[in-house]
């Protein structure tokens, strides 16, 4: 007879993979972010990347006139790779007489506390780097900006103002645009919105923007506008989860980790809203 044994119940590898894949899936900011795997297994633990500046406008010239050629100039963002973890420990008990499934909801649970703080980390750098040209206050001290604030604070992208662009709000501004924006105009819900145009976690559309909800914003009150390639994910080491059996307490201790970096690749498609002091 066959028989069942823990280390059938819980295999690394496995969890691993099912991390791996699930990861990305149960971030927020993840879908707003350029995700690179390129950089997996490289030593060092801070990461340089370029940063090129505009050469500038072509110009007017006119018959014989010689060209000036402009200067192709490159600066560089040094980050930091951070490691974020989380474990659980199971007793042979909880693993074998447990109601459901212990094992699986330890697994989704380390999946999403990974998720949380790879968002924790993408929100600090969206806060801290965020440039100071593409910061704007709200004009009264309120729990949801008014309608106005965000058509001004979108006048900041300038002519590059038209394409696809995301809007994370708290709860609480949600819940304003869907009552305000049902009265004006300005509101599409994400039933409405075309497949193949939607941002993976978009609840709807406001004034142009595909709408994010995310708890992270509540204490601060901030909004933030994010175009496509504003932000980039660099994945140094995907999840690694891990298993130690305790011989003395009959338990074992699942964890995982990964390690990454996150900041901004192009200001100019990221704006701050900051709620009036």
């Amino acid at each position: 007879m066959a028989i069942t044994r823990l280390t059938n119940l819980i295999n690394p590898e496995v969890i691993a993979d099912f991390v791996d894949a699930k990861l990305v899936d149960n971030m927020v900011f993840a879908p707003l972010a350029t995700v690179d795997y390129t950089l997996e297994g490289r030593a060092g633990d801070t990461l340089k990347f370029p940063v090129w500046r505009y050469i500038g406008d072509a110009s007017t010239l006119s018959e014989a006139s010689t060209l000036s050629v402009a200067t192709l100039v490159a600066s560089s963002a040094s980050v930091t790779v951070h490691k974020i973890a989380q474990g659980v420990e199971l007793t042979d008990e909880a693993v074998l007489s447990g109601l459901g499934d212990p094992v699986g909801e330890a697994v989704s649970q380390i999946t999403l506390a990974l998720a949380s703080g790879i968002d924790n980390e993408m929100l600090a750098t969206m806060t801290s780097d965020v440039a100071s040209t593409m910061t704007y206050q709200t004009s009264a001290s309120t729990v949801a900006p008014a309608d106005t604030d965000i058509t001004d604070a979108l006048e900041l992208f300038g002519e590059d103002i038209d394409g696809t662009k995301a809007v994370i709000v708290p709860p609480a501004v949600y819940t304003k645009m869907r009552k305000t924006g049902k009265d004006n105009g300005n509101w599409i819900p994400a039933s409405e919105l075309s497949a193949e145009i939607a941002i993976k976690g978009a609840v709807g559309e406001y004034q142009g923007c595909q709408v994010i909800v995310s708890n992270k914003l509540k204490t601060s009150g901030n909004i933030f506008i994010v175009k496509p390639n504003a932000l980039r994910l660099i994945m140094k080491r995907g999840a690694q989860v891990e298993t130690d059996r305790d011989i003395l307490k009959f338990s074992n201790v699942i964890t995982g980790s990964v390690h990454f970096a996150t900041y901004v690749y192009n200001a100019s498609g990221l704006i701050l809203i900051k709620k009036h002091a």
